[in-house]
């Protein structure tokens, strides 16, 4: 069996839980199985039955072109691309919109079954027309498309399988399943360095409140920052927080910071994307880890933090849902949504909802300590790559039995 993953990123490009997971799955089913990764980028090796194949969007025919919508026209040009790289395949198999089109056409091409890993969806992302521009009607269409046509969908949730069936209400259920993601367990787990506590200007003597992700409007990170003012004076807040989706958002978020630096100088913003290394060391000696994330099909940083036996306070919505134990593990936030936006409908309440809890945990040392062995023990039991490896090819399988 030799099946071709299709993914914008993989390492050493990887700058959100898509691309941990496609690289941790692939190294996975490389143990059993023959594996072609084909993403965007200028990667190529070959390590026993892994096999990676970078390529990059063509050059402008008339100069760099600035529209919003680039991307999306990149992503159609480079599945386009990637077809003729495909024909040693039993199956294709794809992670996000950007690539979707890819197992569309090599399933008609190449008559090849199409598997497609779902984790998040386009019409639940509106704000994503403010990244894309006229590009969201693009990957909105890219992603029905594949959807529609797919001979399986994976959703990294129940949570996740339930948008699919009320956004493409047409989708069989019987075609979705559920296989969550998952976490190296020997990799992630706590430890004792604190080199990269140093590095930030940290203060490893005193508690401090992590959120690590993207600056976009999915992440949330503007409504922990609206939360600092609620914490105990002089909290420390660090911020591994980078890539911003567009410049409106990243002016927002420094005005943000700026403003809440006013009150609390104690808030250390991480703009550069941390190492594997360096995000170990700081899940590891967190207080409180906070995910204030509006929509999550799953949220790989959960598991990341929990692994590192960190307490989490997450926001009550998608597939966090399933990771994060309330009252267990860390504790759940529930917020009311915008119809329309699908954002709290009351930011204030949500961020002062938000530094409810995580205060709570910075009074109690021992409660945290508590829900962090808690964390590390759910992910051993539910998450491990080999059990997630092991249910994809079981799919594989099924599929090309038919």
């Amino acid at each position: 069996m030799r099946i071709g993953l299709m993914t914008r990123e993989y390492p050493p490009q990887v700058y959100g839980g898509a691309g941990v997971h496609v690289e941790y799955l692939s190294r996975e089913l490389a143990k059993k199985i023959e594996v072609e990764v084909h993403c965007w980028g200028t990667q190529e090796s070959d390590a026993g039955n892994l096999h990676v194949r970078g390529l990059e969007p063509p050059p402008e025919i008339s100069g760099d072109t600035k529209e919003k919508f680039k991307a999306a026209v990149d992503a159609l040009a480079l599945n386009l691309s990637q077809m003729k790289e495909l024909g040693r395949i039993d199956l294709v198999h794809t992670h996000t919109w950007y690539v979707s089109m890819a197992g569309f056409l090599a399933k008609k091409l190449y008559g090849v079954p199409f598997v497609l890993t779902t984790h998040s969806l386009e019409p639940l992302r509106a704000w994503k027309a403010e990244q894309l521009g006229s590009g969201y009607a693009m990957s909105s269409w890219m992603e029905r498309t594949a959807i529609l046509d797919a001979d399986a969908v994976i959703a990294v949730s129940n949570g996740t399988k339930a948008d699919v069936l009320k956004a493409y209400p047409e989708v069989d259920p019987a075609k979705v399943h559920v296989i969550y993601n998952g976490i190296d367990l020997d990799q992630y787990r706590q430890t004792d360095a604190t080199d990269a506590l140093v590095k930030y200007g940290i203060d490893p003597a005193k508690p401090y409140v992590l959120f690590v992700g993207r600056i976009t409007r999915q992440k949330g990170v503007t409504h922990l920052v609206e939360a600092i003012q609620y914490l105990p004076a002089g909290t420390q807040v660090v911020l591994c927080a980078g890539a911003a989706d567009t410049p409106e958002i990243a002016v927002e978020m420094r005005e943000k910071v700026a403003a809440a630096r006013r009150q609390n100088p104690n808030i250390f913003w991480i703009e550069d994307m941390v190492t594997k290394a360096d995000a170990i060391e700081l899940y590891s000696h967190c207080a409180v880890f906070c995910c204030p994330s509006v929509y999550e099909p799953f949220g790989i940083i959960n598991l990341e933090a929990m692994a590192c036996k960190a307490p989490v306070v997450a926001s009550a919505t998608g597939g966090i849902l399933e990771v994060v134990v309330e009252g267990e593990t860390g504790y759940l936030v529930p917020w009311e949504a915008d119809p329309v936006t699908t954002f709290p409908a009351d930011p204030a309440r949500f961020a002062k909802d938000l530094a409810g809890p995580i205060a709570a945990l910075l009074a109690d040392p021992e409660l945290a300590k508590k829900m962090g062995e808690a964390g590390r023990k759910r992910v051993e039991e539910k998450f491990g790559w080999g059990a997630i490896a092991d249910q994809t090819i079981a799919l594989y399988q099924k599929l090309l039995a038919k």
